[in-house]
C-alpha cells in the first residue's frame, strides 16, 4: 500500500470511529460535579466540545484544575469503561 492509499484509510477508520459517539459527554465529565471546562450541553441533550479540533493536550475543568485531554482510544487501552459507551462496546 502506498503512502497516499495509507492516510486515506486511516482518514477513514478515524471517520468511522467519530460516528460511533453519541456525544454524551462522560469521557469529558459530564456526569460529574468538574466536567472539562471546554464541554456545552446542546439544546438536544448532547454535547459538544468547544475545541474539539485542537482538544488534545492540556486543558482544565470548570474548576480550573488542569488535565491532560487524549484521544478516546487511548482512555479506554488505559483501561477506563463506560457502559453505555459505544466506544468502550467495540472495543472488548
Amino acid at each position: 500500500m502506498d503512502k497516499a492509499s495509507y492516510f486515506k484509510k486511516m482518514e477513514y477508520q478515524d471517520e468511522a470511529y467519530e460516528a460511533l459517539c453519541k456525544r454524551c459527554g462522560v469521557c469529558c465529565g459530564s456526569q460529574t460535579s468538574d466536567p472539562c471546562a471546554n464541554l456545552v450541553k446542546l439544546n438536544d441533550g448532547t454535547y459538544s466540545c468547544k475545541v474539539y479540533e485542537t482538544r488534545h493536550g492540556p486543558q482544565s475543568s470548570v474548576s480550573g484544575k488542569m488535565f491532560a485531554c487524549v484521544n478516546i482510544r487511548d482512555v479506554i487501552k488505559s483501561g477506563a469503561y463506560y457502559p453505555d459507551c459505544p466506544y468502550c462496546k467495540g472495543s472488548g
